[in-house]
């Protein structure tokens, strides 16, 4: 009788479309519980390193290998000890450069992009191709030529010549465009061409088109860029090292690597101060443009 009745509710629950819990309880862990392991093992991963380091900044003993045991030891020598080493002039000076390229970036990407977007004009798709090809040549090849280049200006242009902060974020924008000019591309091309015209039609010009309408509407990709253009030129070293000699007009990056540049000597607790200090700028500006991140890399690729 038991049997009987186990084989009419299967029955009924297949004539339903209802499956077993126990069926349902299998397909959960063969098909979705793979991707919370996953997720969890990668929550590790990031988080790990980061607690290693905030632990390595509040330990006064000055070595990662103390560090190993977690949180042991809270202090804030080492976060003091960094007006010492001039680590605040240090930040001061990337907020400076990173802010400046970032919105000379923007200003100059977004100047192109409208420009290949709405204009037709004799080499038009020339010089699209030529800002793709020139971006697969990173800066970072020609640091000799940037030195010998800014060497000679400095005696003409001090200014803007050897150990200037204001030639560095020349340098950062001679390579602002290429693939920024690209994505805000795309995203441009997303913009209907009739709210132009209508404008055109009240009496716009260009000009107001552009600073009024366009860049109202494509917010999202700006923010996107010059988030993209801040985090690449605060953790740049290596260009900054060529440029920059003294070390009061030293940025983070450098900075920090005069830190470390001794492995045997370098105060690494001091350091991982400063690390910690230096990522709040970035996870400040991160989380100001969070809402705008995924739309202005998502609506880009719409239409090209």
């Amino acid at each position: 009788m038991t049997t009987q009745t186990a084989r009419a509710t299967s029955t009924k629950a297949a004539g339903t479309g209802l499956r077993p819990s126990g069926t349902r309880g299998r397909r959960w862990w063969r098909e979705v519980s793979w991707r919370y392991l996953v997720a969890v093992v990668m929550i590790v991963v990031c988080v790990t390193p980061l607690l290693y380091v905030i632990s390595a900044s509040l330990n006064p003993g000055g070595t990662l290998v103390g560090s190993n045991d977690l949180f042991r030891t809270v202090s804030g020598e080492n976060f003091a000890e960094l007006e010492a080493r001039g680590f605040w002039g240090w930040l001061g000076n990337s907020l400076v450069v990173c802010t400046v390229t970032a919105i000379g970036t923007v200003l100059m990407g977004a100047a192109a992009a409208y420009a290949f977007s709405r204009f037709r004009f004799k080499g038009r798709e020339q010089g699209l191709t030529g800002l793709l090809l020139a971006q697969m040549f990173p800066q970072t090849l020609a640091f000799v030529a940037i030195f010998l280049l800014l060497l000679t200006l400095k005696d003409v242009f001090p200014a803007l010549g050897l150990d200037s902060l204001l030639g560095l974020i020349c340098v950062y924008l001679g390579g602002a465009l290429g693939v920024n000019t690209f994505l805000m591309y795309g995203f441009f091309n997303s913009i209907p061409r009739e709210l132009d015209e209508a404008a055109k039609m009240d009496g716009a010009t260009h000009t107001q088109i552009y600073w009024t309408i366009i860049l109202r509407l494509v917010t999202p990709i700006l923010a996107v860029v010059g988030l993209l253009s801040f985090i690449s030129s605060f953790g740049d070293f290596l260009i900054a090292k060529v440029v920059l000699q003294r070390s009061e007009n030293w940025t983070v990056a450098v900075g920090l690597y005069s830190l470390a540049a001794d492995e045997r000597t370098a105060p690494w607790g001091v350091f991982a101060a400063g690390a910690v200090i230096a990522a709040v700028p970035v996870v400040l500006l991160f989380l100001f443009l969070q809402k705008y991140i995924v739309g202005g890399l998502t609506a880009g690729s719409v239409k090209g």
